[in-house]
């Protein structure tokens, strides 16, 4: 059976920040579970403002087409004056080139939400705004969402969380987005298979 794909999506133009560092352990997760994975970061985001009904740019191209492929997404961002940083939410507007497909926006895959922020208020209030926005693309947040607060050293120089309660958040909100993929896909074989079969009688 093919593996589920994994798309991760966030953090800043600065390469290597919290969130960022986050995300590709919350990949590292996801690939020993038995998963494909990309990470979309740092200058990939660095996309003109979204405009419906403009040609995309060819960043922004690369972006829908890896989202339309995934089975799950990771979106990570840091928390920007209580919310979503402006690059991570224009590039989720981007998921409006998404709305003709078969499977619109981000229909039947879960999302898990990670916020970094150097305070607990501004990282909870930016976790809600962010599965807010997941909601209305369709998507499933997973059960557990990771409000990190990044006052200190959170990752070693190798990505490896200092944390052991943050870690354990990372990999349970990366399982959760591994398994409910996995269960979407088998659900969609299985239905696959059921219409091949002759009916009952």
């Amino acid at each position: 059976m093919k593996k589920p794909y994994i798309v991760a999506l966030g953090g800043t133009t600065r390469a290597g920040s919290s969130t960022q560092k986050a995300l590709a352990l919350c990949l590292r997760e996801v690939a020993a579970l038995g998963a494909d994975t990309h990470l979309v970061s740092g200058a990939d985001l660095d996309l003109p403002p979204y405009t419906p009904g403009a040609k995309l740019p060819v960043g922004a191209e690369s972006i829908v087409a890896e989202l339309r492929r995934a089975d799950g997404l990771i979106v990570g961002t840091p928390g920007y004056h209580g919310g979503i940083s402006g690059l991570v939410k224009n590039a989720l507007d981007y998921v409006e080139e998404l709305r003709s497909d078969a499977r619109p926006y981000l229909e039947g895959r879960a999302v898990g939400c990670v916020v970094t922020a150097a305070g607990e208020q501004g990282a909870v209030s930016t976790l809600l705004a962010l599965r807010s926005v997941v909601h209305a693309l369709r998507g499933w947040p997973t059960p557990l969402g990771a409000a990190i607060v990044t006052v200190g050293e959170t990752f070693d120089a190798s990505g490896d969380c200092m944390s052991e309660r943050i870690d354990v958040q990372l990999k349970t909100l990366s399982q959760q987005v591994f398994y409910y993929a996995n269960l979407q896909r088998c659900d969609a074989q299985l239905g696959a298979h059921l219409l091949r079969c002759p009916p009952f009688g």
